[in-house]
């Protein structure tokens, strides 16, 4: 069974990219749009740029585990790409940076409670 808080169709890639608003951070770039559904829906994504497939799915699991963290004072009814920047997969960077990135995109736009 599939999740339906996660973004999957290419037509809501496309209305997030075309109709959304964008910011950028350190390590991530956010884009949202409301969504007019009761829950919110998410997608985290890094590029070949970011690196190998160890170093994006380790920046995925920065932003899932930043997100889990921040999850309870998101409002509801948003849907939320996190985009992974190449200086997110360094070696250095720990789950509190990328948090704080996270942090600070998502207060910089409203959207934390």
């Amino acid at each position: 069974m599939l999740k339906p808080d996660v973004l999957r169709n290419k037509k809501d890639f496309s209305a997030l990219y075309g109709k959304g608003k964008s910011a950028g951070g350190r390590y991530v770039v956010l884009f949202f749009k409301k969504n007019g559904l009761g829950y919110s829906r998410k997608a985290f994504l890094a590029s070949k740029k970011v690196g190998n497939s160890v170093r994006r799915n380790r920046a995925r699991r920065l932003m899932k585990e930043s997100y889990r963290r921040l999850a309870e004072r998101l409002p509801v009814g948003y849907d939320l790409l996190f985009i992974a920047r190449k200086s997110a997969a360094d070696s250095g960077v720990k789950c509190g940076d990328v948090g704080d990135s996270m942090r600070a995109l998502l207060r910089k736009n409203g959207l934390l409670k």
